[in-house]
């Protein structure tokens, strides 16, 4: 008898104070909503209020994933949460989300691979229950809120990133005809040093001249090589399909790290695939790092775009510079 790990319910959760392109005219002095509307397609995001947090957003969104699953807080077995700005640097958010929860049966750690966070927690989980029955419902949350380390005067970053959680419940089920399929990960480290939050850890503890410099926020230091996230996506995709046995046009739904639409629509190229099969939600939440593709799911299932049966694809990818990518068959 064979355990695999299913996707029985998903959940997001997005603050509502709603930041619009008009915000950042005034901000920079400039009119910056153009290039947004024209060029990345970005309209709105959403940030978090001042006492709004990582593991607010990371317990709402679990709210929603349990309520529509029917999953009661004792249920679940082990809660990973995928976040890059961490609720504090120890211990992990993960920890307070539990307490927050009542999840007085989970375990807890937290994932940080970056905006190929969230993929990277899913196949821990899947790992997780494939591997011991004692691990029967998992709860990956994957949580951002940026907005808190950006320089707002930076015009690389301060328009493009934003806040929010999604959340998925893992269940074990024996001798599925459905579930997890196929897996990837990939790590390109001589790119570790082009964009980050650099400052706040042992390599530069914060002093008063990182914060007068504002060296303790997101910084985009160095261009990435053109077409390395499509190129990377696509060859990922097909990698997966190869070993399932399917061609990628079977693939019901393809999501992908929301930096950049046209990184999204290149890969859809790369695949020979129409852009619409590849579900973008940034035009009304900015970037939300490794909440981009949970909540780019749940608007896809709301939408009516993926159904029980289909094969859905998730390809992330994130400053280190990581990918992972996984497969499942719903």
């Amino acid at each position: 008898m064979k355990r695999n790990a299913i996707i029985h319910s998903s959940g997001m959760y997005v603050p509502e104070r709603v930041i619009p392109n008009s915000y950042f005219d005034e901000l920079l002095g400039e009119n910056v909503s153009q290039w947004l509307e024209s060029f990345v397609e970005i309209y709105e995001r959403r940030w978090c209020k001042e006492d709004q947090s990582t593991a607010f957003l990371a317990a709402e969104a679990a709210k929603v994933a349990m309520q529509k699953g029917n999953i009661k807080p004792e249920e679940i077995d082990l809660l990973i949460i995928s976040t890059d700005t961490p609720e504090f640097i120890s211990p992990s958010t993960a920890s307070k989300v539990q307490y927050m929860l009542g999840l007085k049966n989970a375990g807890t750690f937290d994932i940080n691979t970056a905006c190929a966070g969230f993929v990277t927690a899913l196949e821990t989980g899947v790992k997780y229950i494939q591997a011991d029955k004692k691990y029967n419902t998992i709860l990956v949350v994957g949580a951002y809120a940026m907005s808190k380390y950006l320089n707002l005067l930076d015009k690389k970053t301060v328009n493009l990133f934003a806040d929010g959680a999604g959340a998925f419940v893992l269940k074990a089920e024996i001798d599925s005809k459905r579930g997890y399929l196929s897996s990837r990960m990939r790590t390109f480290g001589e790119f570790h040093e082009y964009m980050g939050i650099y400052a706040g850890g042992t390599f530069q503890p914060i002093t008063e001249n990182v914060l007068s410099e504002k060296k303790h926020l997101l910084e985009i230091r160095k261009k990435f090589p053109n077409g390395i996230n499509p190129e990377t996506w696509a060859e990922m995709a097909q990698e997966m399909a190869q070993e399932i046995g399917i061609q990628t046009n079977e693939v019901s739904q393809y999501f992908l790290t929301q930096i950049n639409i046209h990184s999204i629509r290149q890969t859809m190229d790369l695949l020979q695939l129409p852009h619409n099969k590849a579900q973008t939600s940034m035009h009304k939440f900015g970037y939300t790092g490794s909440a981009c593709i949970p909540i780019a799911f749940e608007e896809a299932l709301q939408q009516g775009k993926i159904k029980q049966g289909d094969v859905v694809f998730l390809i992330g990818s994130g400053g280190g510079l990581a990918f992972s990518s996984i497969a499942f068959k719903l």
